[in-house]
């Protein structure tokens, strides 16, 4: 049993590659892994409450006033940290969904726009050849209708009609 030409598995991308073409997909992706991060940000919240309260009260025989704090801030910041990259995490996700469903609205457009560009430059390059209309009243004289359309000069203002 020969197994050269054939990967014992298929592409482990394959699904994340489908992901990434469709925005729906992309978002709820991303919500998944927004919901775990939002419920490691509660529990480590909860945690940081925990231990603050817990080594700030640990005392030591001798201490003076704010040495437990000092003692303790180092661990507090330390959570402190890691909830601040947490809720910037949890942002991030959010705004790339967005984000993803942006880029696709924007290609549409572009697709549009360039569509409509190249009809437009169509019909520049080569308007629609349209005869003029021909009036037998026009050629040996004067027009009965002299309004706002009609070839005037200012030799025969008075016999202008009036709108």
């Amino acid at each position: 049993m020969s197994t050269e030409g054939k990967p014992f598995f298929d592409d482990p991308n394959t699904a994340l590659r489908q992901i990434a073409q469709n925005p729906a997909a992309y978002a709820h992706y991303l919500a998944d892994f927004n919901r775990v991060v939002l419920d490691m940000q509660a529990k480590l919240e909860i945690l940081q409450r925990e231990t603050r309260v817990h080594c700030r009260g640990t005392r030591v025989e001798g201490d003076k006033m704010g040495q437990a704090f000092l003692r303790s801030f180092p661990v507090e910041k330390s959570l402190n940290d890691i909830l601040k990259n947490l809720k910037s995490i949890s942002s991030g996700l959010e705004k790339s969904a967005h984000k993803r469903h942006a880029h696709d609205e924007k290609v549409k457009e572009v697709k549009k726009s360039r569509k409509e560009k190249l009809q437009i430059k169509a019909s520049k390059n080569s308007p629609p050849l349209q005869a003029a209309p021909e009036n037998a009243g026009q050629r040996g004289g004067q027009s009965q209708n002299m309004g706002y359309g009609g070839p005037t000069s200012i030799y025969n203002l008075d016999r202008r009609e009036s709108a």
